[in-house]
């Protein structure tokens, strides 16, 4: 199996469940409806074990962009890779959102909810707001490139790694996942989002592409910082880009402190 094939099918294992596993939760009249968030992370741990199992051994199982872009900015990725991963990644998640399609095809007319239908295939905001949306994404998907650094740091028994992955999953996704929904992966939220648009589901509504950029941009610039990160502060290589991803970061953190204290003002107001 070649690793575009590996990333694609990898990529396209983690929709299924993932999104599944929501499908499950949101959807009118399935059994697992109303199962809640804990099951929900859960399932996306779950995923992500699966995936990595499946094609770890190929590719390295990165089925994410924010991985392939934050371990090629610290060069433990061949550039030259990055656009074959990337493309891989996207076409796996749009196919894994069409097959959720298939797998609940009876329950899309049973759900009123235009908004309900479309977080089965991507994430939105629990709170509308730009920068603190964005901030969480960065953090999220911060917090994930650390931790696959951390466990790459460790020694683990054999096979055993991609269960504590799937789990750095559920632990992101209770602590960090109730502001956005934790896309902190761009190909999860963009393919799907795309198989949205395109798929004949009924009463679907839009597919919400003005917010559509906060959890592509988001994971990519956390997941570019948090690899940046690890390699200054546990390994010492302190690079320009670094500093750079730094002042960005507190850049967006003071956007999402303003708008929060303007919003806070016209309550009061």
């Amino acid at each position: 199996m070649s690793e575009f094939m590996a990333e694609l099918i990898g990529t396209m294992i983690l929709i299924i469940f993932g999104g599944g596993v929501v499908g499950g939760v949101v959807l009118k009249n399935s059994k697992a409806e109303g199962a809640g968030w804990i099951v929900i992370t859960v399932g996306w741990g779950l995923a992500v074990a699966m995936a990595v199992y499946a094609v770890g051994s190929v590719s390295g199982a990165h089925i994410n962009p924010a991985v392939t872009l934050g371990f090629a900015a610290v060069g433990e990725f061949e550039w030259a890779k990055v656009p074959i991963y990337l493309t891989a990644q996207m076409i796996g998640a749009i196919i894994g959102g069409a097959v959720v399609y298939l797998a609940y095809l009876a329950h899309w007319r049973k759900t009123d909810d235009p908004a309900t239908k479309l977080a089965v295939f991507s994430t939105a905001p629990a709170e509308r707001s730009m920068f603190a949306n964005f901030l969480t994404e960065t953090i999220g998907t911060f917090v994930l490139l650390m931790g696959l650094m951390f466990i790459g740091a460790n020694q683990f028994t054999e096979g055993l790694n991609p269960l504590i992955v799937g789990l750095l999953i559920v632990a992101i996704g209770v602590s960090l996942g109730g502001p956005t929904g934790y896309a902190i992966n761009p190909a999860r939220d963009l393919g799907p989002r795309i198989a949205h648009a395109l798929l004949p589901i009924a009463g679907k509504g839009g597919s919400d592409w003005g917010y559509s950029w906060i959890p592509v941009v988001g994971p990519i610039f956390g997941g570019i910082y948090g690899a940046v990160f690890y390699q200054a502060i546990f390994l010492g290589n302190v690079s320009a880009l670094f500093w750079i991803m730094s002042v960005l970061v507190l850049v967006a953190i003071g956007g999402a402190v303003n708008e929060d204290f303007k919003k806070q003002g016209a309550q009061v107001g």
